[in-house]
């Protein structure tokens, strides 16, 4: 079931799917892709079939409103999505599995409304500032790419810049953005404060974290948060950074199912 909601703050519309049946699940993806990635990379079907699963496209992203003032993507409003999405739905509780900034998100919202979750799984997620991270993040031309060429040339470069094409699935899903509106949603995340170590340290939500090896920043930053979290667990994605960190798609929903097992016993 494919489904549009509106943010009760600011009207964007919020696009969301349903399918499966089970526990509710919510899968949240990150920067410049949509709830389509999930589907194309395998996560739906494999995690439908015990789950049902909600996945959201973020405002910004995939068939949800695009605003081109990046006042409109900070975390108070990406919250009200969230929390419109599941009211909508009515699932109650949720499993939260989010990805880079939906990592952010998930985290933000295990630290401010923990009713809302059951769990929390972060992939390649930090608590950390978001200063400057994009260009750390793809590229440092970042801007002039977008600005002169639009999705094509900023996908060309990100790939250049990691000496290895940009996998075909996440290629796909950034040449789908409106660049203009991307842009927005960078400026407005990386001027965003930050949760912070001790904001995280306040989630007392089962939370597993994962990230990939060759992920640095965000490796550290987990181990860290597992650590200081009340029922934190960290664990590592092999030969991974930050972008291929949803690539291992069996070894990844076979570390939530076995954490969400672990919570039932």
């Amino acid at each position: 079931m494919r489904s549009i909601t509106r943010n009760p703050t600011d009207g964007t519309e919020i696009a969301y799917e349903v399918s499966g049946e089970g526990e509710p699940l919510l899968l949240v993806h990150g920067s410049g892709l949509s709830k389509g990635t999930w589907r194309g990379l395998g996560y739906i079907r494999d995690l439908e079939r015990d789950f049902t699963v909600i996945a959201v496209d973020l405002r910004g992203h995939g068939r949800s409103g695009k605003p081109h003032d990046a006042s409109a993507y900070q975390p108070p409003r990406f919250i009200e999505d969230v929390d419109q999405v599941l009211d909508e739905v009515g699932s109650g509780p949720v499993h939260y599995v989010g990805y880079s900034i939906g990592a952010r998100i998930g985290l933000r919202i295990a630290a401010a409304t923990p009713e809302r979750l059951r769990t929390l799984t972060t992939i390649g997620g930090s608590f950390e500032s978001m200063t400057d991270q994009i260009g750390r993040t793809f590229f440092p031309t970042w801007r002039e790419a977008l600005d002169s060429g639009g999705m094509e040339e900023f996908v060309t470069e990100w790939g250049m810049f990691r000496h290895e094409p940009i996998d075909p699935a996440t290629a796909l899903a950034f040449r789908a953005n409106d660049p203009v509106a991307l842009r927005a949603y960078f400026e407005g995340i990386e001027a965003a404060a930050p949760l912070g170590i001790d904001g995280a340290a306040q989630i007392v939500v089962p939370t597993l974290l994962l990230a990939g090896t060759n992920d640095v920043d965000r490796f550290r930053q987990s181990q860290e948060a597992a650590r200081r979290t009340a029922h934190g667990s960290f664990f590592e994605l092999v030969g991974q950074d930050h972008a291929s960190s949803l690539l291992p798609v069996d070894d990844v929903t076979d570390l939530i199912r076995t954490f969400l097992e672990m919570q039932d016993s």
